[in-house]
């Protein structure tokens, strides 16, 4: 027999949102979240397998949640458009109720030098991976507040580690000002919540073994394996970032390497 939802686990009840989860990490982390007993619901671009280059898609997704006994609702945002971000969170009450986790996941990322970076996929960038995310934040910080309850969890990555002066580079400055820009955002929100019993903690994982990762080339045979992460790793550290006393887990700039050592973790086998 397959994987199988534990209603009563440590999410029971709790409503999350995870952003690019057709495939990847937003993908493992849906899964991990619903077999804990979240109702999740599952967002991206790609609705259909076949929509995109990459394999994957959130129907994909929320048919394996639903035949492991999970909640699951797929909810299509572009999240470079208001409106989407605005609808995503509005759909998510509409069907499950209140938001007491958000997944900022999805990115949008080109590998370009900044001598020849364009500006409309400079806007795409900081639009996907800095904005949305704070939107995002702004639209179910009300309730949670009003519950003095919640968790916000950002994704980032190494990239937001300033480079030796002669590292060279694959054009990877842009994205690592992102994801900066998202780690201070995440400090900072927390502590302005730190009193509403808001957990808000970023965490990256390494290099996983995506597809975007694959389809990027940032890893390859010459790769040693003790740099990749098991996705099963970086979801099960984003499992332990969302429960438990927000006041104790809030404003980390954390890795899933350093979550698995903390908690004394063992990934769970995800539904698929």
């Amino acid at each position: 027999m397959g994987i199988k939802v534990n209603r009563e686990g440590l999410l029971a009840g709790k409503t999350a949102i995870v952003t690019g989860a057709s495939r990847g990490i937003g993908e493992a982390i849906a899964y991990r979240y619903a077999q804990e007993g979240a109702k999740v619901v599952v967002s991206a671009r790609t609705v259909e397998e076949g929509d995109h280059v990459l394999p994957g898609s959130i129907n994909a997704v929320v048919k394996n949640i639903h035949d492991a006994g999970g909640q699951a609702h797929a909810v299509r945002a572009d999240l470079f458009i208001s409106e989407h971000r605005t609808n995503l969170v509005k759909e998510t009450q509409d069907v499950f109720g209140e938001v007491d986790i958000l997944v900022n996941n999805a990115a949008i990322t080109y590998f370009v030098p900044v001598a020849d970076f364009s500006e409309k996929h400079y806007r795409l960038m900081t639009e996907v991976q800095v904005y949305a995310p704070f939107h995002l934040a702004q639209l179910v910080l009300p309730d949670m507040k009003k519950r003095k309850s919640g968790w916000i969890l950002n994704i980032s990555s190494h990239a937001a580690l300033h480079p030796q002066k002669d590292a060279g580079g694959r054009g990877g400055t842009v994205y690592g000002m992102c994801k900066a820009a998202l780690e201070r955002f995440t400090t900072g929100l927390a502590s302005e919540v730190y009193a509403d019993n808001i957990g808000v903690n970023v965490i990256s994982p390494g290099l996983v073994a995506t597809p975007g990762v694959v389809h990027h080339k940032l890893i390859t045979d010459d790769t040693p394996p003790e740099r990749v992460t098991p996705v099963e790793h970086m979801a099960e550290s984003c499992l332990r970032l969302v429960y438990g006393d927000a006041s104790e887990i809030t404003g980390k700039i954390t890795y899933a390497v350093d979550v698995m050592a903390d908690y004394s973790l063992e990934p769970a086998v995800l539904i698929a």
